[in-house]
């Protein structure tokens, strides 16, 4: 089978598309025959050997894919052959087959494409679990989301609006303004050109905001937790600027404002159920047209490498999506 393969940690150019063996099936596993694998921040740390999982070298990334079940694991009793499914895996979805542990596995709707479902469960698990887990986001508060343009940031738009909250999205530039503005922001802030804090200030009428989502990192960050309201809350969801911030705690102590860490991969672990019951929720939201993931690119396989070298760059909107049925 066709799979793009990384050799050693370091330049995301060094990645090859290589003829592999299929991968060898355990007795908890399915085998499934991947349609599509969405590109995603991590798999760029990942390949670059700066992410908090290190895979055993040679490796595929790829942390999302959507396809059909062509084989079972003895063990395997709740699956059937032909089943359409999606899953986040970690790495390893940017191969023609990939190996997968049922507890992976969610569902496809009927009425969602396969590139659609290889955007849907990071992004929109990591969202729903930072505002509904974490920040217990209520109806009538007001988010402001960082990189509002991004896989992640166009998820929480959607989820946020779903939970009655009003979304302030930020973004660098007015073409990802626009895309904002399309998926349901209610207001918009152009930090390339504007400050973050005035048009927080004039947006909240000098309230400020009830909870912040971050997947940014760097200079932003601190001027964003500068803008919480009295006992606000601060989500770190990621540092896709490369640059972790330094924050002065003080700033925590002014108005009783809390710095929240999210990191869905590890709750999914530590609560399985919570995690299914999140993805039904989040499918019954697209199948009734509340969310719907952004796939702004469809590419082959072998444009997989530089899709994911722009992505580090902070040159995608919404998600790139690498096809292998094309």
């Amino acid at each position: 089978m066709k799979a793009l393969i990384c050799q050693q940690f370091g330049s995301i150019n060094a990645l090859r598309l290589e003829d592999i063996p299929a991968p060898a099936l355990t007795s908890d596993q399915v085998r499934i025959a991947v349609k599509a694998a969405s590109i995603n921040f991590p798999d760029a740390l990942i390949v670059q050997g700066l992410y908090q999982v290190r895979p055993t070298l040679p490796f595929s990334p790829g942390a999302e894919l959507a396809g059909t079940i062509t084989e079972l694991g003895s063990d395997v009793t709740d699956w059937e052959i032909g089943d359409r499914v999606m899953a986040c895996i970690g790495y390893g979805a940017f191969a023609e087959q990939c190996a997968v542990t049922t507890d992976a596995l969610v569902r496809l709707p009927s009425s969602m494409a396969f590139t659609q479902g290889a955007a849907f469960v990071l992004t929109y698990g990591t969202a729903l679990h930072a505002l509904k887990d974490t920040a217990q986001l209520k109806a009538g508060e007001t988010v402001l989301i960082l990189g509002a343009a991004g896989g992640v940031g166009l998820a929480a738009i959607e989820v946020a609006k779903k939970l009655g909250a009003r979304v302030i999205a930020a973004a660098s530039t007015q073409e990802k303004i626009d895309l904002c503005r399309c998926v349901g922001a209610d207001d918009v802030i152009n930090y390339s050109k504007e400050d973050i804090k005035d048009r927080v200030k004039t947006l909240s009428n000098n309230r400020g905001v009830d909870v912040v989502c971050d997947p940014v990192g760097g200079d932003c960050s601190e001027t964003a937790l500068r803008c919480l309201a009295w006992r606000g809350r601060f989500l770190v969801v990621g540092f896709a600027s490369g640059i972790i911030p330094k924050i002065p705690l003080n700033l925590t102590l002014l108005k009783e404002r809390q710095i929240l860490g999210v990191y869905w991969g590890d709750a999914v672990k530590r609560d399985p159920l919570n995690h299914q019951a999140n993805m039904q929720l989040l499918t019954t939201w697209f199948e009734q047209g509340h969310i719907k993931p952004v796939v702004n690119e469809e590419i082959g396989l072998d444009q997989a490498a530089a899709a994911i070298e722009r992505i580090a760059n902070r040159k995608v909107k919404g998600k790139v999506v690498v096809s292998l049925q094309r």
